[in-house]
């Protein structure tokens, strides 16, 4: 089967991309013939399909959205055409189809950089099209049902107006909020959603959110993410020592305040490896920690090479997001090298993290509930270990490379 896959970025920035090479591997592992489609962009590995990548929005070194200089007119329409409708991606995305013929596409993530005309170019040359969700972009205009101004959870627009995103200024200032609105509104305007064949989910929670939100229930699949075992280094030894690890973005959403607060509380050592997205937000973490007691050490960013070997000694990891996560890679790499992770109890956390089984669940924003949790498992080690055992087999039995591509196949297959 030749297959398209796309994504906005071709290069590692979080867990979207780490599955997006994963899957890669596992598709042409099987035979397959795996054609990337994704914007140019100085980090991207190597390619021999990027003569018919889209250009840049920026230079070419951006990353996040905070990253781009919108008040810069040129810039500014990219992104607007980016957001609702490019007529480069049509072009681009059907060159790249005539060339290679493809049977079927896997689009992970087209929002804001690429654009939902790619759908549009599918159906006009029969292509099935199948999107991967891996967040909530298509049913809430900042993407996390998450109102970062308020630091709560909020789901407003899942069943009433899109409007709620401008009114909150979900998406920064009122102008981007309002072209972000308009280009979730745009797509449900457009179809889109009826154009698509196939929704693929991480995990059953997300999935009911976007049937409440009125997608199809028979176009909506369940397909976990899975752990690519040869990630792992050969011969890496697993122990367990006296610390506690959060991997991940140092962002609010992720609970980082919560956590901070409670190691603050217990005085228990805790290692951070990961960065943030929010400029200024990690200095704003460091000074929460100035005059205070405490064993908190930043490790900053590092490549899962890396911190594989960070993790594979820690004796648990933790999870405090404060958005409906939707099974995060962090979870799957700490049962893969038997870590047991505390986690929040909400949205996907609370089925992909069995209370007792797997780790520990903490009530949502309570620090004083995840501190009592950290302290047990540093009190119980024994029981860390053990949990961590299970979730190896956990990570095996339902995360496999060979169950997720059975699945995958299956919904290729039925288009």
């Amino acid at each position: 089967m030749k297959i398209i896959v796309i994504n906005y970025r071709y290069f590692i920035s979080g867990g979207p991309e780490r599955y997006m090479f994963n899957a890669i591997e596992l598709l042409q592992s099987k035979g397959h013939t795996v054609i990337p489609f994704s914007v140019k962009h100085n980090l991207n590995h190597k390619s021999e399909y990027e003569k018919y990548f889209m250009s840049p929005i920026g230079k070419g070194d951006e990353v996040y959205f905070c990253d781009y200089k919108c008040s810069e007119p040129k810039n500014f329409l990219k992104i607007l055409g980016r957001m609702i409708y490019s007529f480069e991606a049509k072009r681009k995305l059907a060159k790249l189809i005539k060339a290679e013929k493809p049977d079927i596409i896997y689009c992970l993530q087209f929002q804001n950089k690429i654009s939902c005309s790619i759908v549009d170019v599918a159906n006009k040359y029969k292509i099935p099209f199948v999107q991967r969700i891996s967040d909530y972009n298509q049913i809430c205009p900042n993407r996390f049902l998450y109102n970062s101004k308020k630091n709560m959870i909020c789901e407003k627009c899942v069943k009433g107006t899109l409007w709620n995103s401008v009114m909150y200024k979900c998406y920064g200032s009122f102008l981007m909020s309002f072209v972000k609105m308009l280009s979730v509104w745009f797509q449900k305007f457009c179809g889109i959603r009826e154009k698509i064949n196939a929704f693929c989910f991480t995990n059953q929670f997300a999935m009911q959110k976007y049937i409440e939100a009125g997608y199809r229930k028979e176009k909506c699949f369940l397909l976990p993410t899975f752990f690519n075992q040869n990630l792992i280094e050969k011969n890496l030894n697993i122990s367990y020592e006296p610390y506690a690890l959060y991997i991940g973005r140092l962002d609010r959403d992720k609970g980082m305040e919560t956590l901070l607060k409670a190691f603050v509380l217990n005085k228990k050592p805790l290692r951070i490896i990961g960065f943030s997205s929010e400029r200024n937000y990690e200095m704003e973490l460091r000074n929460m920690l100035k005059n205070k007691k405490h064993n908190i050490v930043f490790l900053g960013e590092m490549k899962f090479i890396q911190m594989q070997k960070i993790l594979a000694k820690c004796l648990f990891t933790i999870i405090p997001s404060e958005w409906y996560e939707n099974l995060p890679n962090t979870l799957l790499e700490s049962y893969a090298l038997k870590k047991c992770v505390i986690a929040t109890k909400i949205g996907s956390l609370k089925y992909a993290v069995k209370d007792g089984e797997t780790g520990l669940l903490f009530e949502h924003r309570n620090e004083y509930d995840l501190a009592k949790k950290v302290d047990y498992l540093f009190e119980k080690a024994n029981e860390a270990v053990q949990m961590g055992e299970t979730a190896w087999q956990e990570v095996k039995d339902v995360y496999g490379a060979e169950s997720h591509y059975e699945k995958l196949m299956k919904i290729f297959n039925i288009l």
